[in-house]
């Protein structure tokens, strides 16, 4: 396909990396409701936390093979061995905070499952269970955060999830579909494809 038979896409993707041009046509903002891929989601946000999204993407395939797929009873069953040992990998992120994070997060998880049933009904709460979708036009209009951000992170961090704050839960909210930031001019805003 050439450059010119591309079709618009939000900035962000549209600089000739693959890794990113195909996470943003088929995976971001699309609407998620399976608990081991928003667990999956929580986790690699909190990781970006410093950091740029393609490093995080780059590296998404050690970090399910590091942490059992995302299983999320397996991750919290993970012993401080097993989260030592993956220090040592240079496959993932190897920051003690961010990777101990990732077992108080399932623990965390395993709570909210507890009570609500499964964590896609917990975190879609926060959107009334619909996609809101705004009508960017640039990226400069997009938002690092939001009043809805900061009143996820304040309840995640309340019930023991880490790495989760106000940007971090606005990048969770947009890359899990509840938030539809694809600009106007983009071919997958409002969700086409």
């Amino acid at each position: 396909m050439t450059k010119s038979s591309e079709p618009p896409r939000c900035a962000w993707a549209a600089n000739g990396d693959t890794l990113m041009r195909d996470y943003h046509d088929t995976e971001w903002g699309v609407p998620l409701h399976e608990d081991r891929a928003l667990f999956e989601f929580l986790c690699l946000e909190g990781a970006q936390a410093g950091l740029s999204w393609r490093t995080v993407l780059a590296k998404r395939d050690n970090y399910r093979r590091a942490f059992h797929q995302f299983d999320i009873p397996r991750v919290a069953a993970m012993s401080d061995r097993e989260l030592e040992k993956l220090l040592l990998d240079p496959g993932i992120i190897r920051n003690r905070l961010k990777v101990s994070a990732t077992r108080d997060n399932a623990l965390a998880a395993l709570g909210v499952i507890a009570e609500f049933g499964s964590l896609d009904v917990y975190l879609w709460s926060f959107v009334d269970g619909k996609p809101l979708r705004n009508r960017w036009r640039s990226q400069g209009e997009v938002p690092a955060s939001t009043v809805l951000s900061d009143r996820m992170s304040r309840a995640l961090k309340k019930r023991g999830f880490r790495f989760v704050g106000s940007t971090i839960c606005y990048s969770l909210l947009q890359a899990t579909g509840m938030i539809d930031d694809h600009l106007v001019g983009c071919f997958r805003h409002g969700g086409s494809r």
